[in-house]
Formats: C-alpha cells, sequence, structure tokens
C-alpha cells in the first residue's frame, strides 16, 4: 500500500464480487444517527459492467427496517473509472480509483450530494457522501469490507 489510498488500475474488476457493508447516516440538523448493515453485491452485466445489489437492514430512530437499493456500474472511457447510473439509467455520477481516491458530485433537485471515494486496499474501501440543501443536511459513511 502506497500512502493512505491504493490506486486500483481496473476498478470494475476491484469491485466485482461481494462486501460487507457498514453504514452509518447522520442527520447534522437534527443531530438524529442511523445505520445500515448488510452486503453489496456486485455482479456482471452483458455489457461488461457490473450490477451493484445492496440490502440488509437500516435503523433509523431505534425501528430497524429492510432497505435495498441497485446502481449500475458501466465500463467508464479507461480501466480506472466507471460511470456509475441509477437502477432505471439515470446517470448518478462518474468514478476513477486510479489513484485510490475520488470526488464526486451528484445534484439532486436543490440538494448537492458530494462523495468522497477511498481504497485502503485490496479488500477494504470507504465513501462518504455529505448530502447539503434546503432538504437534507446529512453526512453518509460506508464501509466496505471483501466477503471471502
Amino acid at each position: 500500500m502506497t500512502g493512505e489510498f491504493w490506486p486500483v488500475a481496473d476498478a470494475l474488476a476491484y469491485l466485482a464480487g461481494s462486501w460487507r457493508v457498514a453504514r452509518t447516516v447522520r442527520d447534522l440538523a437534527s443531530g438524529d444517527e442511523g445505520r445500515f448493515e448488510g452486503v453489496t453485491l456486485f455482479s456482471p452485466l452483458e455489457d461488461g459492467g457490473l450490477l451493484h445489489e445492496e440490502s440488509g437492514t437500516f435503523t433509523w430512530q431505534g425501528v430497524a427496517r429492510p432497505a435495498e437499493r441497485t446502481l449500475r456500474f458501466l465500463p467508464g472511457a479507461s480501466p480506472g473509472t466507471a460511470d456509475v447510473r441509477f437502477a432505471d439509467g439515470r446517470p448518478f455520477h462518474d468514478l476513477d480509483l486510479g489513484t485510490g481516491r475520488y470526488a464526486a458530485d451528484h445534484p439532486c433537485a436543490a440538494d448537492l450530494y458530494r462523495g468522497e471515494f477511498t481504497v485502503r486496499d485490496s479488500d477494504r474501501w470507504r465513501t462518504v457522501w455529505r448530502v447539503g440543501g434546503p432538504a437534507k443536511d446529512l453526512v453518509l459513511t460506508t464501509d466496505y469490507v471483501r466477503e471471502g
């Protein structure tokens, strides 16, 4: 590992497989904090991309509920990159793990999602999304650890 970040030559090859997920969600306005625990599976798509399927349990204000989301990680312009899209095909953000660290923005109505992606080593990476605007004031921190 070089320094704090681990460069990734091929983002899709790195992400492929199953990851244990732990996410904290902090509402900076109210001080409330929630937690998601589950699994993310990156499985191959016919177009060379990956289907990202996340499922688990989200606990907010003491109430636990099942939660899931689906994204598509499509091949980017170079092997270290990906074009991340929502399940319905709408653009979400670009991703470039070539240096082991990347920042991305996603405007959502009047709110702005600003994500930072950091790769720690071959089996650990993290995302931190800061969401700010009139509707939301959140920090979502997600740690991924490769399974098996």
